[in-house]
């Protein structure tokens, strides 16, 4: 067999499998062109399969979990002081769905904060600071390890880069919304004419007290130790600051005669708030709240007294500031949504609990 021969047998193998490949793929849907079809991302194999693992929603095919859903919904309702079982069904849907939007937008920050990476440097102190600020949150290391779990961060390295991420995006958000925050000295004025009462010095007490908390102790038994030492006081037997450094276990102030400042109600716990401000001062008597019992004795109070624009303009500036920039980071994010909108995809049928 001559060389022509053989290249020509070679040429029309190559055209025989070039013409099946053709065929496959753009005339009878061949097996090649269906294994193509199925991998892709929005085939209903694909879909299928994700759903299967578990997955809730797409975006740019990141895949975000039931898992970490689960925990997102979890670490929302505790930031509110709330659990999942006190909420009725249509309250739980509405955390659901906002739980989902924080992961979304998280994912398309994330994808946008990798285009500006060196513009938004991230520090080994600030990661540090993050991490501390995180861990914190949990009683143990087991606890720790399992709501990483649940966020699919498999160490702590991972968690490391988890967070450096979270402040990039942080950093993102603030480079696209903090120009187009501004206040005007209208506005100050307007919000100052308008809250003149509450921006007031409210009425204040200053006070001192002996406190035992009740926790794993027997109230009538704290409430007796107490009873004694007042009536000591109240006798003259003992004074309060030596009274205060031998009982107290306000381990704050027991060493400073007890004295806890000046305070607003407002800022009191409502029990604690309660019993102080309507006690008369210089008489000192016992109080319960409900983390114990405690001597206590109003030693000054000052009324409410108003406060001029200027005392009140940075206070005021701080809050509106705060607002507007709420409102422009809610407004980016879901600009930023509706442009990415073909880029997301959710499961509705995966979001019941």
């Amino acid at each position: 067999m001559n060389s022509f021969t053989k290249f020509s047998l070679r040429f029309g193998a190559y055209l025989l499998v070039l013409g099946y490949l053709a065929g496959d793929l753009y005339v009878f849907n061949g097996p090649l062109n269906r294994r193509i079809q199925a991998s892709h991302p929005d085939s209903p194999e694909s879909i299928a399969k994700a759903k299967a693992n578990g997955v809730v929603a797409r975006v740019f095919n990141h895949h975000i979990t039931r898992s970490q859903l689960d925990y997102a919904i979890h670490e929302r309702l505790w930031l509110e002081g709330k659990n999942a079982s006190d909420l009725a069904p249509a309250e739980r849907k509405l955390v659901t769905y906002a739980a989902l939007g924080d992961l979304i937008d998280h994912q398309l920050l994330r994808v946008k904060t990798k285009v500006n990476t060196y513009e938004l440097p991230v520090s080994d102190a600030e990661i540090e600071d993050r991490l501390k600020r995180f861990t914190a949150r949990f009683e143990t290391k087991a606890d720790l390890l399992a709501a990483m779990k649940a966020m699919g961060i498999p160490d702590e390295t991972a968690l490391r880069h988890r967070i450096a991420a979270r402040i990039q995006q942080e950093k993102y958000v603030a480079m696209r919304v903090d120009p187009l925050v501004k206040i005007s000295e209208a506005e100050i004025t307007d919000f100052y004419e308008a809250n003149k009462q509450s921006l007031q010095f409210p009425e204040r007490i200053r006070a001192k007290h002996i406190f035992i908390a009740t926790l794993n102790k027997s109230s009538d038994a704290v409430k007796t130790i107490l009873a004694n030492a007042l009536s000591d006081l109240d006798s003259g037997k003992q004074d309060f600051p030596a009274l205060c450094k031998q009982l107290s276990e306000d381990f704050a102030s027991k060493e400073t005669g007890g004295d806890l400042g000046w305070m607003s109600k407002a800022r009191l716990p409502i029990d604690f708030g309660a019993a102080a401000f309507a006690m008369r001062n210089d008489k000192p008597a016992l109080v319960r709240t409900k983390l114990g019992w405690h001597i206590l004795q109003i030693t000054d109070r000052k009324p409410a007294e108003p406060r001029s624009l200027e005392e009140t303009k940075a206070e005021i500036t701080a809050a509106l500031t705060a607002a507007k920039r709420h409102q422009a980071v809610n407004d980016f994010r879901r600009a930023l949504r509706r442009f990415e909108e073909e880029k997301i995809d959710i499961f509705l049928d995966q979001l019941t609990p």
